[in-house]
């Protein structure tokens, strides 16, 4: 469960900018908009197999050899 603890003379607004930083560093904001509706298997497989392959296609392109130019 997150929370904070109030300072002596905090504002509201600032206080609640902190309990949002801690929830959004937490996940949870994440959590409820992936479970906000229902998702079909078929549709969760299909955005996993695209975020895998976004992934993948990242990574490739992250640590693909580049030759030094005085090589060709």
């Amino acid at each position: 469960m997150n929370g904070i603890i109030l300072k002596e003379d905090e504002p509201f607004e600032k206080a609640l900018r902190r309990f949002t930083k801690t929830c959004e560093r937490a996940g949870i904001l994440s959590d409820i908009k992936k479970y906000r509706h229902y998702e079909k298997p078929s549709e969760e497989r299909k955005r996993k197999m695209n975020a895998s392959r976004r992934k993948k296609v990242r990574d490739e392109k992250r640590f693909s050899f580049r030759a030094p130019r005085y090589f060709n």
